[in-house]
């Protein structure tokens, strides 16, 4: 059984491997929980935790340590240091435990120097020390969010939920929320995605026979609605035009009752590689994944030009800056630069256009990004919309009324969820119809 201190030992090298040696938070774990040793399930509970509380909030802990009187250490002290001091400010340990098993620094100073953190003049400034944000993203916040900027970046913060998409071709929701009752894993259905199921504490899901044998697959609530937003038809034509490792491609394909052809397109060989592998898993037979340039302006394979014209349904899930999703990859706090937004938007406008040839006379492209930036998301779809030959289709149409209320902004026409509102990741999607000829 690992100590306290080993415990310790393994959140501040994760904290080193995504801080300074840029690891993805995700993969430093999944990594780790690989080692010989056995942790249960209630230890990298814990891990997990700590490891995204500490990373989430690593600004505001760098700051209110360098206002003890000396620099943050680096290294894996450094990890450690941020993790103690995460835990006084969570109030999950006292200045004397700290002390013991932290010297050096004077941790009786952190509170005060955290309570100082809102008494900084700039609105932007205790806005992105206090929840650990650039300060060109706090200031975006601000500008967008108004009061709500607060609330919202606060949200971002927060540990997410664990959430999965059951495979409507192998299972049914309801069962599995049985047999999580009856391995007493406390669960319960999503209230937006139809195939959606929120586990209430953290379990390990990849070792399950529900995750092995397809049945579910990791993928929050907002990127589920997104895939039943596109609402594709069986026995049409569909292409998920961003696919990376497949997460919408797999949604996609089931709400397809696996039926009619899905081709996955992505930039990324190793993603593909992965998407496949994926794909089996799930049962779908009807996917074809496609690998195609990363420059937009680059022409296509053959085999897609071909298909200009003929999808009812196109996914634009575009790269963007991730802040929706902050709470799941915390190392965005720190890797993103302002001079990414305008690299990122101007990608956005080309990959979407570019997707808009494959769409047939009253088919649909949908336009999505997990930002919660106008940049990315109604700005992007206001150029989209300089093509005449498509126009908006708002969400009520597709989704319903009832739903459509729930997750839409107010024009009705944009999916707009956001975590302190929705309690999901922050996502966005437009709908765009080409007109009949």
């Amino acid at each position: 059984m690992p100590t306290a201190e080993t415990l310790d030992r393994i959140v501040a090298e994760i904290w080193v491997n995504v801080r300074e040696k840029n690891v993805f938070a995700s993969q430093a774990l999944a990594e780790t929980f690989k080692r010989p040793g056995r942790l249960s399930e209630l230890e990298r509970e814990e891990i997990v935790r700590c490891v995204y509380g500490v990373l989430q909030h690593d600004r505001r802990l760098a700051t209110v340590l360098e206002a003890t009187g000396k620099p943050p250490p680096q290294g894996a002290r450094g990890g450690q240091a941020r993790l103690w001091a995460w835990r006084i400010l969570e109030d999950d340990a006292t200045v004397k435990q700290a002390a013991g098993a932290c010297p050096g620094i004077a941790w009786e100073k952190l509170a005060g120097a955290d309570r100082a953190l809102s008494e900084r003049p700039s609105r932007v400034e205790r806005l992105a020390l206090r929840h650990s944000l650039p300060d060109f993203i706090a200031q975006r916040l601000i500008d967008e969010y108004e009061f709500d900027a607060e609330k919202l970046a606060e949200a971002l913060a927060e540990r997410a939920d664990l959430t999965l998409r059951v495979n409507a071709l192998k299972a049914a929701r309801e069962d599995l929320l049985a047999d999580l009752k009856e391995a007493r894993v406390p669960a319960q259905p999503t209230p937006y995605a139809k195939h959606g199921v929120e586990v209430l504490r953290w379990f390990d899901v990849f070792a399950t026979p529900y995750f092995q044998q397809g049945l579910v697959e990791l993928q929050d609530e907002a990127s589920q609605l997104v895939a039943e937003l596109a609402a594709p038809a069986p026995r049409t034509l569909v292409v998920d035009y961003c696919a990376g490792a497949g997460g919408k491609t797999l949604a996609l394909g089931a709400l397809m009752n696996n039926r009619g052809k899905l081709v996955a397109l992505d930039a990324s060989r190793a993603r593909l590689a992965e998407l496949r592998k994926r794909v089996r898993r799930a049962g779908l037979d009807t996917v074809q994944a496609l690998e195609i340039p990363s420059d937009p302006q680059a022409a296509w394979p053959a085999e897609l030009t071909r298909m200009k014209g003929k999808a009812a349904r196109v996914l634009v899930d575009a790269p963007c800056t991730g802040l929706g999703a902050l709470r799941r990859k915390p190392e965005a706090r720190w890797r993103l630069e302002e001079e990414d937004l305008e690299r990122l938007t101007a990608k956005q406008v080309a990959l979407a256009r570019k997707a808009m040839d494959l769409v047939l006379p009253n088919g649909r492209l949908i336009y999505a990004t997990c930002s919660v930036l106008s940049d990315e998301n109604e700005k992007v779809v206001r150029k989209l919309l300089q093509n005449p030959a498509f126009t908006l289709v708002p969400l009520k149409e597709i989704l319903g009324g009832r739903l459509a209320d729930q997750v839409s902004d107010r024009s009705g026409n944009f999916l707009k969820l956001l975590p302190h509102k929705h309690h999901t990741d922050g996502f966005f999607a437009a709908v765009l119809r080409r007109k009949k000829a």
